[in-house]
């Protein structure tokens, strides 16, 4: 059974025989010391081709293309997945890697993350260049690793109109249907019966119902791994309204929801032996009369109570009540991952995701797994001394402690309150996009810690 895909696209890969052409990736050295193909040299070295990280030189044969030369630069090990550039830069035709100083897995999966192309929304392009997989490569792990990255990528990259909380259950509830998963889902006022307060309380200014989605799949007796993702289709910022510059980019609000949900389709696809669930509370953040105010104070699931401090602070409060719920079971592993914070933008970038966690272990393993499969992440501390600032004067918990420093701390400590059963648990704090233009992804909607992630609960189920 093929991956599951949200949007359909063509494979970036050569899916029949016939004839393929040659890349030659090659570092300076090659050219300088003459280690490659005579013919390609012969060609290099007449166009003045240098080999720098990304450049590509195309080969002509005495009537037609003959293959490409593409340069990997001085140290190819600082940009493992630069051949997603030949995804852009090859014209169409298939291919084959003919020399390279790469893993085939990385050779293959970089090519493959640089192909993605989000269009559902343009006029058909030309047909794309194809690349065939190296045959000591594992073709199947690619490819889930690109579904999984792509399924997150897609959901992020869908406008609203088209990706609010309706629309986010169904894509849920096909990812379910396409491994035989088991879902519920707890909407509208049901979800103030059955004790989910705070995600209705943020999502009931919407014309779409907010809603709890929940996942099961995998066999009971296996390690327990459950998935949390923040799913705020759009946030408008509340009462406390964002400026204009600040709301263009709240489609990707629910980056944390399409994370979470590309995860679980790897580790579905490659069927880990773990018993999985995964929560996602789905609202859109709007303004109406019946919004939620600054100054109100609710009380949550778990039951301590929340004064609202910034209506735009409300992806802590969706989550308190996921991660209460969640936890109300015993698991192995936590994993709650949100677009939570500007703090975590400014301390760390857009590019490499913060995460919190107080198990050593975890976090130890974690980074291996970021170092082992070129999957950024970085730890941040879950500093005690901070705890203090998420207290309210006339309630349990404020959401927005004033002061504005430690914002990404305070945030995860204010998560952390939700959370006394679990085993290990890890909250990542992700932006879900990309500012600019990688080798392996274009402008856009990012998966992040994910392939990590993913590569750590592979560990743990043996």
């Amino acid at each position: 059974m093929a991956p599951f895909q949200f949007i359909e696209r063509p494979s970036p890969f050569n899916t029949s025989a016939g004839k393929t052409l040659p890349i030659f990736a090659v570092t300076p050295a090659h050219i300088d010391t003459g280690s490659i193909d005579p013919i390609a040299l012969d060609w290099a070295r007449k166009a003045g081709f240098k080999a720098e990280s990304g450049a590509v030189l195309l080969i002509p044969s005495a009537d037609h293309l003959g293959g490409a030369l593409f340069g990997l630069g001085s140290r190819p090990s600082e940009a493992p997945f630069l051949t997603g550039k030949l995804a852009r830069s090859l014209p169409p035709g298939k291919w084959h890697i003919e020399t390279a100083p790469l893993t085939a897995n990385r050779l293959a999966l970089g090519y493959g993350l640089g192909s993605y192309r989000f269009e559902r929304y343009r006029s058909p392009r030309p047909e794309a260049p194809t690349l065939m997989i190296p045959a000591d490569a594992d073709a199947g792990d690619i490819k889930r690793q690109l579904a999984g990255v792509f399924l997150a990528r897609d959901l992020i990259n869908t406008p609203t109109n088209d990706m609010g909380p309706e629309a986010l259950e169904s894509v849920f509830r096909a990812l379910a249907a396409h491994y035989k998963a088991d879902v519920s889902v707890i909407s509208g006022e049901a979800l103030l019966t059955q004790n989910f307060p705070l995600v209705h309380t943020v999502g009931r200014a919407s014309a779409e119902a907010p809603r709890l989605l929940e996942l099961r799949w995998g066999k009971k007796g296996h390690r327990k791994v459950t998935l949390v993702g923040k799913g705020v289709c759009f946030d408008t910022g509340g009462l406390d309204i964002k400026t204009a510059a600040s709301m263009h980019l709240m489609k990707k609000d629910m980056g944390g929801a399409a994370n979470v949900l590309g995860l679980a389709l790897m580790i579905m696809d490659a069927k880990l032996k773990v018993e999985l669930r995964v929560i996602v509370p789905a609202v859109e953040n709007s303004i109406s009369s019946n919004a939620f105010r600054p100054g109100d104070i609710y009380r949550s699931r778990k039951g301590l109570t929340v004064q609202i401090d910034n209506t735009d602070a409300e992806g802590r409060l969706i989550l308190a009540d996921a991660l209460a719920y969640a936890d109300q079971e015993k698991t192995d592993l936590m994993v709650d991952m949100a677009t939570l914070t500007g703090a975590a933008r400014v301390a760390l970038g857009p590019d490499l995701p913060p995460f919190f966690t107080d198990d050593e272990d975890l976090a130890r393993d974690l980074f291996e797994a970021s170092l082992t499969v070129d999957d950024p992440l970085w730890r941040m501390p879950l500093y005690m001394g901070y705890d203090k600032d998420v207290s309210a004067r006339i309630a349990d918990l404020t959401n927005a402690p004033s002061g504005g420093m430690a914002g990404s701390i305070t945030a995860a400590l204010f998560l952390k309150r939700f959370v006394t059963n679990a085993k290990s648990w890890v909250h990542f704090d992700i932006y879900a996009w990309a500012q600019s233009e990688r080798p392996h992804s274009p402008v856009g909607g990012e998966a992040q810690a994910i392939r990590a992630l993913y590569h750590h609960i592979g560990r743990l189920a043996g």
